[in-house]
């Protein structure tokens, strides 16, 4: 964990982690949060929530309920960082990238720019298409594997650089010497992926790291503002934020993440916490999800398999 200057050491923050559908997020008023980091589930991804959508046109029908819900809720001037990439799902590509940057032009935001996040070679969740072509060194066979995701940055109008204090200008200054050694500059960032492995608190969950969030809201927010995570997932931005002594609000509809993210934000030692309050809410509308879906999913490949052995 990196370390905090002194002169934000007493700052203490406030955390509201929501179970519920993040399409209404009826506990924000409008222009509440400062910044917006999430990565939205991948569609139907068989990793992640397999089955989750009935089909793409639903998924993105749920991308521009709560892109409408950012925008709401987002001050104006803000930025909203979405970390996601195109998928390739029972040969299908989706374009997922370029319909989240329509949906969100649509909605009224700003297309300001985006990041190509690179995984070290060697990192393959999804699938290795690229051996195709060693089966068949021919012509037409060559498909790439896929090393990167997309971080889409939109921001909600213009932003009044006057209106914010000196003293929360200090307190958030960039260290330009981790900016240049670590190439923050670029347009294309190299950062090693969380694995799911057994021993993490990610087992089985699609998390990105804590390096993503942590530039993000370093070059996005100022200490003491708020961070909004729709699709907090195991609670990484959550984490992140009260590290850079920022607040955070994070909605999930899946309540088996709730133990996971307890784990991240330490919440096990509570009586220890001194430097953020947390506050957790859960809604009617949130769900055991992962593991319905991924029983689901196996009677189905059962019915499958079972189909073609007759």
């Amino acid at each position: 964990m990196r370390k905090i200057a002194m002169a934000d050491a007493n700052i203490k923050t406030y955390h509201k982690l929501i179970f519920g559908d993040s399409e209404n997020m009826k506990e924000l008023p409008d222009g509440s949060v400062h910044l917006v980091v999430t990565s939205p589930p991948y569609f139907n991804a068989p990793f992640d929530y397999p089955d989750l959508f009935e089909s793409y046109e639903k998924y993105l029908d749920k991308m521009t309920k709560v892109a409408r819900e950012i925008k709401r809720v987002l001050a104006k001037g803000r930025i909203a960082c979405i970390v996601c990439d195109d998928i390739l799902i029972d040969g299908k590509k989706y374009p997922i990238v370029a319909d989240l940057t329509k949906i969100y032009i649509n909605e009224g935001f700003i297309y300001r720019d985006k990041i190509i996040w690179i995984k070290p070679e060697g990192y393959i969740r999804i699938s290795r298409r690229s051996g195709v072509i060693l089966q068949h060194p021919f012509p037409m066979y060559f498909y790439p594997d896929n090393m990167q995701e997309t971080i889409l940055i939109f921001q909600n109008g213009k932003f009044d650089y006057k209106s914010i204090p000196e003293k929360a200008k200090e307190q958030s200054k960039i260290d330009i010497s981790e900016y240049q050694t670590k190439k923050w500059y670029l347009n294309i960032w190299n950062i090693v992926n969380v694995l799911p492995l057994k021993n993490r608190a990610e087992n089985g969950i699609a998390a990105f790291p804590e390096e993503i969030p942590y530039r993000l809201i370093k070059l996005f927010s100022f200490i003491g503002e708020t961070v909004l995570d729709p699709f907090m997932g195991s609670g990484t931005t959550n984490k992140v934020s009260a590290m850079l002594k920022r607040n955070s609000v994070g909605y999930e509809i899946d309540l088996e993440l709730l133990e996971v993210v307890k784990e991240k934000m330490k919440l096990k030692y509570a009586r220890i916490l001194k430097d953020y309050e947390v506050e957790i809410i859960i809604r009617d509308d949130a769900k055991y999800l992962r593991t319905q879906l991924q029983n689901k999913v196996s009677v189905k490949n059962a019915r499958k398999n079972s189909k073609r052995s007759l």
